[in-house]
């Protein structure tokens, strides 16, 4: 009976979490209220503050789901000393996150809210700061992989492997911005792909 209550807990959970990401999606955060993502998901404000003490818990949530897969990935990758190929690590790593947007579309939105539908202030500041702390944990690994390059000769000898990975990180943040924002008249969706691969063999050793 505890197993079943608990199930059924995780249950309503994603399902408000679910309800929050699409609420987002179409009021913007700062528009949407407790109330809005209770009508949708279809339960009692009690039970959204049961599971969220506040929206901003909430946001997290949903966007944990979207981004500690990445995390779990590049970390994983990062610590890969015996890869062949680390700078076609870096290339699968950036072309797997926009694959995933292209074919999952509650990790799109999420990555459409965070980057369209929120305005980062007064509460909401601190949500910031954690994105940023996140870009720098990414930044850090690439720079590994930059590093692993170097040591294989695989890197342009001229290229500074820290530098290259805040490059990339730059690069990159742009490119999924604009991903997210195209609706398909600038081509940056259909040309993602081929500007990541290009991106990856600038840094060649020749």
């Amino acid at each position: 009976m505890a197993r079943k209550t608990k199930e059924n807990a995780e249950i309503t959970r994603q399902r408000i979490i679910t309800a929050a990401r699409e609420v987002f999606a179409k009021r913007g955060v700062s528009r949407t209220t407790m109330e809005h993502i209770a009508s949708h998901a279809e339960v009692t404000r009690g039970a959204i503050y049961w599971h969220f003490k506040n929206k901003i818990e909430l946001f997290h949530a949903m966007r944990d789901q979207a981004i500690l897969p990445l995390i779990d990935h590049i970390d994983a990758v990062a610590l890969d000393e015996k890869s062949e190929d680390p700078l076609s690590t870096i290339e699968q790593f950036f072309t797997n996150t926009i694959l995933t947007l292209m074919q999952d579309p509650a990790t799109n939105q999420t990555y459409e809210i965070m980057m369209t539908k929120c305005e980062y202030v007064d509460e909401f500041a601190a949500v910031l700061q954690q994105i940023v702390t996140n870009c720098d944990y990414f930044t850090e690994k690439i720079r590994l992989l930059y590093e692993h390059a170097k040591q294989k000769d695989q890197l342009n000898a001229a290229l500074d492997p820290a530098a290259l990975a805040m490059d990339s990180h730059l690069f990159f943040s742009g490119l999924l911005h604009m991903w997210v924002k195209d609706t398909g008249r600038l081509g940056f969706r259909e040309q993602a792909l081929g500007l990541i691969k290009q991106h990856i063999a600038l840094r060649r050793a020749c």
